[in-house]
């Protein structure tokens, strides 16, 4: 039999930038909902979901809003795996050094602000990012106390953490919390590559990752921008599975832009051109060890 690769759509992430390039970045928790539906009928066996501002379109970490999406896809006609973000609420920016002065568009929120949303709704996954790191001027804090406290108010709801990780260090950082056994088996590696703040998308780093990953790991990854397809492939050939979507690049080839369901289906197209077939979310439940929600 062909190995199973679990396909994962990232609808919508948290940027603002992207708004301008993209008029049709899904914004409302219908839009999101739409998209999501879209890309597992595609073939997306999970769903990695953000929630915008209406209105805006801006990043947001409302609880209100979450709960839209969840509600309608748990109402909706698919089996589709929900994996929430807990990766906003945790930037910091300095205004000056001295003296010392936060800017007042540092999100920074402590570790249950961060995470109610996965705590109250329970979705079968939602991410944890495993380090503090620098994303230009700003800082996404990620003290291992706060990791500790979010993975237990996960676990402790019946969630699995997808641990995130960006660096190698990252990935010491999550081994040390299945070693606390803050993190249940088998745990789950999300390679975040060419972000431009951490490891490039390229053969050596995934190897270097995933050599020294805790036995027993289910792991996969992502490449951005013009790295998102082929990292797939390369995913595919060293034992990972993969991530696409308009959170971590928005076009189709050069100058065309995307949906979420067309790199999904492009993503597909390549895992089975390589003799691989794609999971079914009864099928990554099965992988990931984790019960349907909702």
């Amino acid at each position: 039999m062909s190995r199973k690769i679990i396909v994962t759509c990232a609808v919508t992430g948290g940027g603002s930038a992207v708004l301008a390039k993209h008029p049709n970045i899904p914004k409302t928790p219908s839009q999101i909902v739409e998209a999501a539906l879209e890309a597992a009928k595609a073939g997306a066996a999970i769903v990695h979901i953000h929630v915008r501002e209406p209105d805006t379109g801006a990043p947001s970490n409302r609880i209100e809003l979450y709960e839209q999406v969840v509600k309608k896809l748990r109402d909706a006609a698919t089996d589709v795996i929900i994996n929430l973000t807990c990766g906003m609420d945790g930037e910091l920016e300095l205004d000056s050094l001295d003296p010392q002065k936060i800017g007042k568009s540092s999100t920074l929120k402590n570790a249950i602000g961060r995470c109610l949303h996965a705590v109250k709704l329970q979705p079968e996954l939602s991410t944890l990012d495993c380090g503090t790191m620098a994303f230009g001027e700003r800082i996404f804090v990620a003290r291992m106390s706060d990791l500790r406290e979010m993975a237990t108010l996960m676990r402790e709801a019946g969630v699995k953490p997808e641990l995130e990780c960006f660096d190698l260090g990252h990935i010491e950082i999550g081994k040390k919390l299945i070693s606390e056994n803050i993190v249940d088996g088998p745990p789950l590696f999300q390679f975040c590559l060419s972000t431009g703040c951490g490891a490039p998308a390229v053969p050596s780093a995934v190897q270097a990752m995933r050599e020294i990953l805790p036995s027993g790991a289910v792991w996969g990854g992502f490449g951005c921008g013009a790295d998102e397809m082929p990292m797939v492939g390369q995913l595919v050939a060293m034992g990972g599975h993969v991530r696409v979507g308009l959170e971590d690049n928005i076009y189709l080839r050069r100058g065309v832009l995307a949906s979420n369901a067309e790199l999904v289906d492009n993503a597909v197209g390549i895992i089975e051109r390589m003799g691989a077939s794609v999971a079914t979310p009864a099928e990554a439940r099965a992988i990931l060890c984790v019960k349907k929600r909702g």
